[in-house]
């Protein structure tokens, strides 16, 4: 797929300022609830920390995805990307591969899946991979973004189509 001929409807800039920040917000939640959880149901294991087993383990993971997946379904972006004016939007292609069109339709979970399923490799060496995918792609996408057929833009865009 060469994405470098296809034109989109909205302006996408990489916001890289503004995504690093919606990253912070969301991933201090989550992580500030994966510790407060792990301290205070897991047991102490032998290394000064604590273990979660069994069904109290998926809790954490259960938050990540409604912290993530979940926000996108219901309210249409994470709370970081709510607090800082973003959107991931979905990108439908042409069957000529000639036009790539933004569309302000949630994302299906599936793409929201995609997208934060790649979070730890875009966020790996604090965020180097997201910056650099950022910064070399067309529309601005990081992996995740690239994977489930989607770019962020402002809200400020989607309300100026409209």
């Amino acid at each position: 797929m060469n994405e470098t001929n296809l034109t989109t409807k909205f302006k996408t800039e990489p916001n890289i300022g503004d995504r690093i920040l919606a990253g912070i917000v969301d991933y201090v939640i989550i992580f500030a609830f994966f510790f407060y959880f792990g301290y205070s149901f897991g047991e102490p294991n032998g290394e000064g920390g604590f273990s979660l087993n069994g069904l109290p383990a998926l809790i954490p993971m259960l938050f990540w995805g409604i912290m993530t997946i979940g926000f996108e379904q219901w309210f249409g972006a994470t709370l970081g990307n709510l607090l800082v004016g973003l959107k991931p939007v979905s990108i439908r292609k042409s069957s000529d591969d000639t036009t790539f069109s933004g569309t302000d339709e949630k994302l299906t979970f599936g793409q929201s899946f995609k997208r934060h399923l790649l979070d730890p490799i875009d966020m790996f060496f604090f965020g180097l991979i997201g910056f650099i995918t950022i910064k070399n792609t067309d529309k601005n996408q990081r992996l995740g973004d690239i994977w489930g057929n989607t770019i962020v833009v402002k809200k400020s865009e989607l309300k100026k189509m409209e």
